[in-house]
């Protein structure tokens, strides 16, 4: 039996609604052992992903193996990886499987993290000082 490869999801973890999905997609069921990172704290997979030019601040990234991946194609991927069991994972399905439709969508996510993060007085990643230690 093949191995799986490690998969992380590399998320903003002061954005509520970034947090609140990726508890919401049951990932872990469908895809095997799943790293939930947070873009904020110090981890090598954030700083390779960061190093290889990918903003966390314009997308989450998912790295499966030695691939990454950035913005609407983490969504595509996500919706494919966490099936459809569940309300949300039904509708996170029928909504990001297509990957036009992941990619017309993404801004307006984005858009809604950036406007949450300013509510809320809270800094982007690359604002910030947390990965400097990394």
């Amino acid at each position: 039996m093949t191995e799986r490869p490690e998969i992380y999801v590399i998320y903003d973890g002061e954005c509520p609604f970034c947090s609140a999905y990726v508890r919401l997609v049951r990932l872990r069921e469908a895809a095997g052992k799943v790293h939930l990172l947070n873009a904020r704290e110090p981890h090598p997979v954030v700083r390779e992903v960061q190093d290889k030019g990918f903003d966390l601040d314009e997308g989450m990234a998912l790295k499966i193996g030695d691939a990454i991946h950035h913005g609407p194609d983490v969504m595509n991927r996500l919706a494919l990886m966490s099936g459809g069991s569940g309300l949300f994972n039904r509708l996170h399905l029928w909504i990001f499987s297509n990957p036009k439709r992941a990619k017309a969508l993404y801004p307006a996510l984005r858009a809604g993290r950036n406007a949450a993060l300013k509510l809320l007085g809270r800094r982007k990643i690359g604002e910030g000082d947390a990965l400097e230690n990394a």
